[in-house]
């Protein structure tokens, strides 16, 4: 089954974000491109580094309209201790999402219910909260930031251009591909 053009269903979640607890809603997701960045738990090893590297490159993400919402099954208290006690995700200015419930990582089908943790899911949702990209890897792989940035901005870029698509590798201000009936074999 694919999550593709999936919408999110409603939910209300706490967060930590800029040393302040505050809900999170679909509502407050809608208008805006959006990125959901699952990790398995706070107080690990591979997921500081990818945090850290979201945080480096927030204000990127920012610029081209998309807001970050890190996410794992630990409450909004295990976020904020985990701020206080960690250098890397002290960076951290974007909302960290607490899902103990697993919530969100049900519907976004990222959670291992062996574990109780959902497992590493970056899932990029449109203005109107459907999933126009995703993908789930093994849990002991860390992400990219860059290509994440790359992956939204392609998606922006198709989104606003639905007659074009985007090449391997394409980044802003490259050509893109317009499909015509003599391509149609070829994508």
């Amino acid at each position: 089954m694919t999550l593709l053009q999936h919408e999110l269903t409603d939910f209300k979640v706490n967060a930590f974000q800029n040393n302040e607890f505050h809900e999170v809603t679909k509502d407050d997701v809608l208008g805006h491109w959006s990125l959901f960045f699952f990790y398995p738990a706070d107080f690990t090893f591979v997921c500081p580094t990818e945090l850290e590297d979201l945080a480096e490159n927030y204000a990127k993400f920012k610029e081209i309209g998309c807001e970050i919402y890190s996410v794992s099954c630990d409450t909004h208290f295990v976020h904020k201790a985990w701020h206080d006690a960690n250098e890397k995700i002290a960076k951290i200015e974007y909302p960290m999402l607490a899902d103990p419930t697993a919530l969100l990582a049900k519907d976004l089908d990222t959670y291992n219910e062996a574990d109780g943790v959902a497992e590493r899911g970056d899932f990029i949702v449109s203005p109107e909260g459907k999933v126009v990209a995703y993908e789930v890897i093994s849990s002991n792989v860390g992400r990219n930031a860059e290509e994440l940035l790359r992956r939204v901005q392609a998606s922006q870029f198709v989104y606003e251009h639905g007659d074009q698509v985007c090449p391997a590798n394409w980044t802003p201000g490259e050509e893109t591909i317009e499909p015509s009936l003599d391509l149609v074999g070829q994508l």
